[in-house]
């Protein structure tokens, strides 16, 4: 696989970033694409390892010892289809995901690993640019219906695997446009939307439909809904946000994240969002939280002119590399650096907001003391206040980015009366399928909060539960 000593011979390379002056003053992607020929020595790097380990860490399963090979040969168009086996959307986890492939890369075990995400990138966007990306129109339909509840990347993912054995596809969004997470909760200078509508128009010449502004429950009965359909795949997300209920917390000025960043998506897609106005320019900004979401929020508020940007994060600070708690080749969660962290960010570990304060009814600071971690009885993690380290800060605006509790339990999942799992989550068993007979769940809405590639690897697991319950068979990977 790519070339024997490549790996002694290149160095790792990942695409370059506009500069920082340039991109704050826009939405536009930052990174710069690699050129082919990069991309082909990027490839070159994979060592023909034995065991490839990546395609152990990818949800997915990618190939990737396969299409690195093939791009170090410039044998794109055969890549892309190797690349096409595992995955439904390599745009955009070739975008957004934190690359698990390359953390468990045999490469990386004493050396640099190889830049997966980047090869695959290069490689679906070569093919977008070569027109090798068509409509995969089924020969043959089965006559059944299938109802998607939900345009994330998990419900587009069931959608796309249903479609292309034959069934009637419709995908149901609450919101006015399609793509979920991907739409709203991701900002454009990581994901520009006409990336996802290049791939929306493809699947609706494939034969899905897609109906928006109607949320099952209220817009669609929901026993209409099982009625109408032969099946019914619940693929929500995890839409409900953490809260921090301390004192204060009703003062003006307190977001959460997801609802601010779906507020600057519309604004940045030129929608009338003047009823839900959030003024960022010149104020001091305090992101709660240290997970992308949060990051997400830095480099959007430094975009909306915030004079300074704080990023609390109560547990501990990372290390900058492996140490023995994350072995190869597990992913290493080491320290990470994003780019909206290196736009301006003053971050901070180990701290908790137990106060907000205001005047007028609206925030003017917050209350934060120093934790420290130390181990209970059983081992577990316990958090400690540090004596005597409070302290007051000045802010004008909180964004809580402090995760996802469980999906939205009103409209479908109480109409059906569906069984939950222990954290508030819609449970389903090993084939996916729910506690009513026929409707099925999955991704966040049933995992919980995780990635944009678990979240497809659960749209492809469940669409072959759903073809063989239906069929009594599946030709589908899973």
């Amino acid at each position: 696989m790519g070339k024997t000593t490549g790996f002694k011979e290149y160095k790792r390379e990942v695409a370059t970033d506009r500069p920082i002056k340039e991109r704050i003053k826009d939405y536009k992607e930052i990174h710069i694409s690699m050129p082919d020929e990069k991309i082909k020595i990027q490839g070159a790097r994979c060592m023909d390892c034995g065991i490839p380990f990546c395609s152990w860490g990818c949800s997915i399963g990618n190939l990737m010892p396969d299409f690195n090979d093939m791009a170090y040969k410039g044998e794109f168009e055969k890549a892309y289809k190797r690349l096409s086996l595992t995955s439904n959307f390599p745009e955009f986890t070739g975008r957004v995901c934190p690359a698990l492939c390359e953390g468990s890369c045999t490469l990386g075990a004493n050396s640099e690993p190889v830049s997966i995400k980047e090869v695959e990138l290069g490689i679906i966007e070569k093919a977008f640019k070569e027109n090798w990306v068509k409509p995969n129109i089924p020969k043959v339909r089965t006559g059944k219906n299938i109802a998607v509840v939900g345009s994330g990347p998990s419900g587009l993912t069931t959608a796309a695997e249903l479609n292309s054995v034959g069934h009637n596809v419709t995908v149901f969004e609450r919101h006015d446009k399609i793509g979920g997470l991907l739409r709203y909760g991701i900002p454009d200078f990581k994901l520009d939307k006409s990336v996802i509508d290049r791939r929306i128009n493809i699947m609706e010449k494939e034969g899905i439909k897609f109906k928006v502004n109607t949320n099952i429950g209220f817009d669609y009965d929901s026993n209409q809904l099982l009625k109408d359909f032969d099946s019914v795949v619940l693929c929500g997300g995890s839409t409900v946000p953490r809260d921090l209920p301390i004192e204060g917390r009703n003062l003006k000025g307190i977001y959460f994240a997801v609802d601010f960043l779906r507020y600057i998506n519309k604004k940045v897609a030129g929608k009338d969002v003047s009823k839900e106005a959030i003024d960022l320019k010149g104020k001091n900004v305090l992101v709660i939280g240290g997970g992308d979401t949060g990051s997400d929020c830095i480099g959007t508020s430094i975009r909306e002119g915030a004079e300074n940007v704080y990023q609390y994060e109560i547990m501990p600070k990372p290390p900058i590399k492996r140490d023995e708690t994350m072995p190869w080749p597990l992913f290493p969660r080491t320290l990470k650096t994003t780019t909206s962290h290196e736009e301006g960010a003053i971050r901070e570990w180990c701290i908790e907001t137990i106060k907000f304060i205001g005047e007028d009814d609206k925030i003017t600071a917050i209350e934060a003391v120093k934790v420290k971690w130390e181990k209970d009885d059983s081992g577990r993690p316990m958090k400690v206040e540090v004596p005597k380290s409070k302290i007051t800060q000045k802010i004008d605006l909180v964004l809580i980015a402090m995760g996802f509790v469980h999906p939205d339990h009103k409209g479908i999942v109480e109409d059906l009366n569906l069984k939950l799992d222990n954290r508030g989550n819609v449970f389903a068993d090993k084939n996916y399928m729910t506690s009513v007979e026929g409707v099925f769940s999955a991704g966040d809405m049933r995992r919980g909060q995780s990635l944009v590639v678990w979240a497809m690897n659960e749209g492809r697991s469940v669409a072959k539960s759903v073809d063989k319950y239906l069929m009594g068979e599946t030709s589908l990977r899973g």
